[in-house]
């Protein structure tokens, strides 16, 4: 699991961030990755879980060294929806890298489907996600400031990226920590998440 952050220039003015000059690079632990209806957990002592509606890319082909982002396209098996679940406080608060805040089990939701790359239409794909039914976040994957074949082409100059590899390429504005109150994740929340195209996820938070 490769991660962008900051990828959407509303969603860095709420975090408090400049919008990078480089994409921003972090990893989650492949625990993570549950079913789209899978339960989340909330970590112990945790105060501050958030969600993330994000459009993951599959990688179908290996990606090392491409040469531009136009070679991209023939390493990108298809797409689907990624719930970046975040715990801010040990994102933000503990010091060190994001990983920790990002790698708790069941921290990423995946799925429903997998969508073949030759049947989507990146930029028009609208990103939402709702809170026990309350809309949150509602923008479109044409709004990223790295679009997909540049981040595919840029992780692949620092790693090699494998077929199965996944890719979450950042979320939009309206995140728990960026609202007014900063309503968090609390046990019994219900998050949903969709993807125009990709399908809809539900997890209830336990």
């Amino acid at each position: 699991m490769v991660c962008i952050g900051l990828n959407y220039r509303a969603h860095a003015a709420e975090s408090g961030a400049e919008p990078p000059a480089e994409p921003v690079v972090f990893m989650k632990a492949s625990d993570t990755v549950v079913g789209p209806d899978d339960d989340v957990r909330i970590p112990r002592n945790s105060v501050k879980t958030d969600y993330e509606v994000e459009l993951a890319v599959i990688i179908g082909r290996q990606a090392r060294y491409l040469d531009r982002p136009e070679d991209a396209a023939a390493c990108i098996a298809g797409y689907a929806i990624s719930n970046d679940v975040s715990e801010r406080e040990f994102q933000l608060e503990r010091g060190g890298q994001w990983d920790k805040g990002k790698s708790c089990e069941t921290f990423n939701p995946l799925g429903p489907w997998l969508v073949p790359a030759s049947d989507v239409a990146v930029p028009a794909l609208r990103l939402r996600s709702w809170v026990n039914g309350e809309a949150r976040q509602d923008e479109l994957a044409g709004d990223m400031i790295f679009d997909v074949p540049h981040l595919i082409w840029y992780l692949s100059q620092f790693m090699v990226l494998h077929p199965g590899d996944v890719v979450n390429t950042g979320t939009p504005a309206g995140v728990a920590m960026g609202l007014p109150g900063q309503p968090y994740l609390r046990a019994g929340d219900v998050m949903e998440l969709s993807i125009d195209g990709l399908g809809r996820q539900r997890q209830r938070v336990v």
